[in-house]
């Protein structure tokens, strides 16, 4: 068990199946990171066990400090509706993102 409820072997399954490569850093990626992962590229029955494992208040949580590129419009727009509806949690309307500003 982490310290936030999930099931290790749930991380760690959901890890093998949604982070296929290796952290460019060498460290294990994170909890949120896989949440995020499987949030944005889950079956349907995955993130009815993840929501069942953590909780919707902790989707919304990962959502609300999500960094750029962990989650696709398409699946933000699924998550924030989902979630918004069922905790009426503020989320913002779009997922962050990368921002390049050259100096000209």
């Amino acid at each position: 068990m982490t310290a936030t409820g999930l099931p290790s072997d749930l991380l760690e399954q959901f890890r093998r199946k949604y982070l296929w490569w290796s952290p460019v850093d060498g460290r294990p990626f994170s909890e949120e990171r896989v949440i995020a992962q499987t949030m944005n590229l889950g079956t349907y029955d995955d993130i009815l066990l993840l929501e069942e494992a953590v909780g919707q208040a902790r989707l919304v949580e990962i959502m609300r400090h999500a960094e750029p590129g962990w989650i696709n419009d398409r699946s933000w727009e699924f998550w924030r509706g989902r979630l918004t509806f069922a905790t009426r949690s503020a989320i913002p309307d779009r997922a962050p993102r990368r921002g390049f500003h050259a100096a000209v």
